[in-house]
C-alpha cells in the first residue's frame, strides 16, 4: 500500500508539471482602406507595386488597400 501511494504521488507530480507552455497572441490591427483617395501616387519598389499618399504606403488587397511598412 506504501509503496502504491508512493508511485501514485509520483505519477501525480509528473503529470502536474510540463515543459510545454501555451502561447496565445492577438492579431495585428490592420487598417483597411476600401477606396484610395483621388491624389494617390503608384511607386514601385523591388518590382512590387504600392499606392501611396498620406506619407503611408498601401497594398492592394482583396478586402481593399492595407498599410504596409518598406
Amino acid at each position: 500500500m506504501r509503496l502504491f501511494l508512493i508511485s501514485f504521488s509520483a505519477i501525480c507530480l509528473l503529470n502536474l508539471t510540463s515543459c510545454a507552455t501555451r502561447v496565445i497572441t492577438r492579431p495585428a490591427a490592420i487598417t483597411v482602406v476600401k477606396t484610395p483617395p483621388r491624389h494617390y501616387k503608384i511607386v514601385k519598389i523591388k518590382g512590387n507595386q504600392y499606392y501611396s499618399w498620406n506619407g503611408n504606403y498601401y497594398k492592394k488587397t482583396r478586402k481593399g488597400y492595407t498599410i504596409v511598412r518598406l
